[in-house]
Parts: structure tokens; C-alpha cells; sequence
């Protein structure tokens, strides 16, 4: 059975920063898509950032380039997000999300993923 599950959410003050982490079960990472898309309040959900865990290719929604970063640890099944220099607009439900089929050449779109974690909550406010 395949399982994701977000962690490292929390409140943080606009400029901090956050670890985000999402352990997969049920699958090893090898030639998956891992994306962090987020969900504001009032809004779609939106793409933010891909790895394609056999190659390590990444991509990133402009919004999050030069603050996130994300990575992988294909020994521990976990797929990170650092995200650093936070804004009150970053603050929003983050999911990770897995599938075989997305390359990371693009912004990620939520019906290219099958597997989804049930969200971590990251609030920006001073």
C-alpha cells in the first residue's frame, strides 16, 4: 500500500525557515516524480517544486526559486523541502506527491499524481 506522510509544518515568523519532509512507504523512491504542491486558503492548489528521484532532476515554480529547495534521500524513502526566506503568502496546506510517469521538466500539475500525503499546515505571520 502506497503511503506518503508530510511533516515539519508549523507557525513561523516572515524570513525564517522550515524543513518540510515526506516519507514514502509502499514503493521505493528509484524513477518516481516527488512534487510539493501547496493549497492557500481561498485558492487552487498549485505546483510548487518536482524531483525526479533517479536522476535527481529538479524543477521549481518561480515563486520558490533561490528560497526552496528540494532533495532526496532514496535510502530512507524521504523527500525534503527546505524553504527558507518564508513570506506571509507562502502560508498555505503543503502536500507531497508521488507518480512514476512525471519527469520534472515542468511545473507539476495534481492530475499527473496518483499518490498524495493528507497535507502539513505552514503558517507565516509575525
Amino acid at each position: 500500500q502506497v503511503q506518503l506522510v508530510e511533516s515539519g509544518g508549523g507557525l513561523v515568523q516572515p524570513g525564517g525557515s522550515l524543513r518540510l519532509s515526506c516519507v514514502v512507504s509502499g514503493f521505493t523512491l528509484d524513477y518516481y516524480a516527488i512534487a510539493w504542491f501547496r493549497q492557500a486558503p481561498g485558492k487552487e492548489r498549485e505546483g510548487g517544486s518536482c524531483i525526479y528521484t533517479s536522476n535527481g532532476k529538479t524543477y521549481y515554480a518561480d515563486s520558490l526559486k533561490g528560497r526552496f529547495t528540494i532533495s532526496r534521500d532514496n535510502a530512507e524513502n524521504t523527500v525534503y523541502l527546505q524553504m527558507n526566506s518564508l513570506k506571509p503568502e507562502d502560508t498555505a496546506v503543503y502536500y507531497c506527491a508521488a507518480d512514476p510517469w512525471p519527469t520534472c521538466d515542468s511545473l507539476p500539475i495534481s492530475y499527473d499524481y496518483n499518490y498524495w500525503g493528507q497535507g502539513t499546515q505552514v503558517t507565516v505571520s509575525s
